[in-house]
């Protein structure tokens, strides 16, 4: 049973060209999740769409991505996580 919205930490990490997150949601709900580049800029999204409470996991292959930092933001009900990503190429 999932007790709490919370995003795992992003592995691997550095990574090149894919790396997967866990993200727990404890109700139904929407659920984004997406990646952006440090001037802001939406680069992937990962989801967007109203989940069911259960563990997911997500990969973005960042193959078209330059190398460089990324934000990985999680947003539910509310609340927010973001976790930083390293892609090395």
């Amino acid at each position: 049973v999932v007790r709490e919205f919370s995003l795992s930490d992003a592995y691997p990490n550095p990574f090149n060209p894919s790396t997967m997150v866990e993200l727990s949601v404890p109700e139904a709900g929407h659920v984004s999740v997406m990646v952006y580049n440090l001037t802001g800029q939406l680069v992937a999204k990962l989801a967007d769409a109203n989940m069911n409470a259960d563990n997911y996991q997500f990969t973005w292959n960042a193959d078209t991505a330059p190398s460089g930092m990324y934000l990985l933001r999680a947003e539910y009900a509310g609340q927010g996580f973001s976790k930083k990503l390293m892609l090395l190429k």
